[in-house]
């Protein structure tokens, strides 16, 4: 069925406006003082709550989603289930808020990297959407979500300068662990599986060049993780005013 008519539309567009009316009732929490006197800082804190939220609901489900149905874990083109299905539409919602929000905030340019890696998520999520094939990687990828639990606290905190608060120092060393369990490990794992089984389909070579380029963006980054957190010395001091927003 032509993707104009399908019928995963409706799913689509109710995720993204839930996502909405989500960043609209989180918006009236109140700020942290060192956030609320910086406009910059409250929209990335309030952009930040929303991509916490689904962290949560997002990771918690993609969990359930292989316990439920671990075949997919072997069989990642063909193995389907509605719960995956639906957790796939859900965070492709999440990933056209966002980038929505981020055009309309004006951030283009200071998250340029958020929207590169929005886009390539949503070209990959939309061939199991539209054409039901590899909703079993798209529900592993979104492993990525438990680690990305513990990125967005770092986060939360360095906006609001609580580096030194004891949380935080936990806080990184469960970050880098779960970095290595639900990123690079899910990461590697879909890697390997593409360039041995489906490297030379058409759809297949698609989303493979989709993983490598995240491939590159999720090792960039984990570069800089190391660097901020575990050699702050060697992190230029304009970075430490300017690259809150990313590191």
């Amino acid at each position: 069925m032509p993707p104009l008519l399908h019928p995963a539309l409706p799913l689509l567009l109710g995720a993204t406006l839930t996502f909405r009316a989500l960043r609209r009732a989180l918006c009236r929490l109140p700020l942290p003082v060192h956030v609320r006197a910086d406009p910059l800082r409250t929209w990335r804190w309030h952009n930040l709550l929303v991509s916490f939220a689904h962290s949560i609901v997002s990771g918690i489900w993609a969990l359930l989603c292989v316990w439920q149905t671990p075949n997919m874990l072997v069989e990642i083109e063909t193995a389907w289930s509605l719960s995956g299905y639906l957790l796939v539409c859900f965070s492709a919602g999440y990933f056209i808020h966002d980038t929505v929000d981020i055009v309309a905030s004006g951030q283009t340019r200071a998250s340029w990297e958020y929207l590169v890696h929005h886009i390539m998520a949503m070209g990959a999520f939309f061939s199991g959407i539209f054409w039901s094939s590899f909703v079993g990687g798209g529900v592993l990828t979104l492993l990525v979500e438990v680690s990305n639990i513990f990125l967005t606290i770092r986060m939360m905190m360095k906006i609001n300068n609580a580096q030194d608060h004891l949380l935080y120092q936990v806080n990184k060393y469960v970050n880098l662990v779960m970095y290595f369990l639900f990123r690079l490990a899910p990461q590697a794992y879909l890697t390997h599986f593409f360039l041995r089984y489906v490297s030379q389909r058409t759809l297949g070579t698609f989303l493979l060049g989709i993983l490598l380029m995240l491939d590159v963006m999720i090792i960039i980054y984990f570069s800089r993780l190391l660097r901020s957190d575990f050699c702050p010395e060697r992190v230029p001091k304009k970075q430490h005013k300017d690259k809150f927003l990313t590191e």
